[in-house]
């Protein structure tokens, strides 16, 4: 339910979480959900820098580039988007934002993924370091969710525990 509960908050910097680059080099539509929820709070001001993470998709596509080139094009200054290519997995992309943090002074973070993986996403989050964490998910729903969801319980755990 955590990730159905929306706070999005001033923070130093909005995360959004990779997904599916299509084949052809489109985004999916749960990719682009996940950039339109980040791009909304963006222009609401909420943080001033955009860090984009994915890695390498079987589909020959990065995904952090294709993040970076959509909000490049709706608008986002280049300069204001951190593109991290080596997100391959949640861990991954919460180890990258720790480094990034660490050298930019960044002490608060807004992450954007599903409803169901901003928990462990939060979680992972704040294992890498004192940050604040707030989360808000993006506005796509599908069937695939529920096995995700289930999948997503003992992933939390096994997170918790390592």
């Amino acid at each position: 339910m955590d990730g159905l509960d929306d706070n999005p908050q001033p923070a130093d910097c909005i995360l959004i979480l990779g997904n599916t680059v299509n084949p052809n080099g489109t985004l999916s539509a749960r990719l682009q959900a996940r950039l339109d929820k980040g791009l909304e709070l963006y222009r609401q001001k909420l943080a001033p820098v955009v860090m984009v993470s994915g890695g390498l998709g079987k589909e020959g596509h990065y995904e952090g580039r294709a993040m970076a080139a959509y909000l490049e094009a709706a608008g986002v200054p280049a300069d204001a988007i951190i593109e991290d290519n080596l997100g391959n997995t949640t861990r991954a992309t919460a180890q990258n934002f720790a480094a990034v943090a660490q050298r930019q002074q960044l002490g608060s973070v807004l992450v954007v993924s599903q409803f169901y993986h901003i928990t462990r996403t939060k979680m992972l989050l704040k294992q890498q370091g004192n940050h604040q964490v707030y989360g808000a998910h993006a506005d796509y729903f599908e069937l695939r969710d529920m096995y995700s969801l289930l999948r997503e319980i003992p992933a939390y755990y096994r997170y918790a525990f390592n």
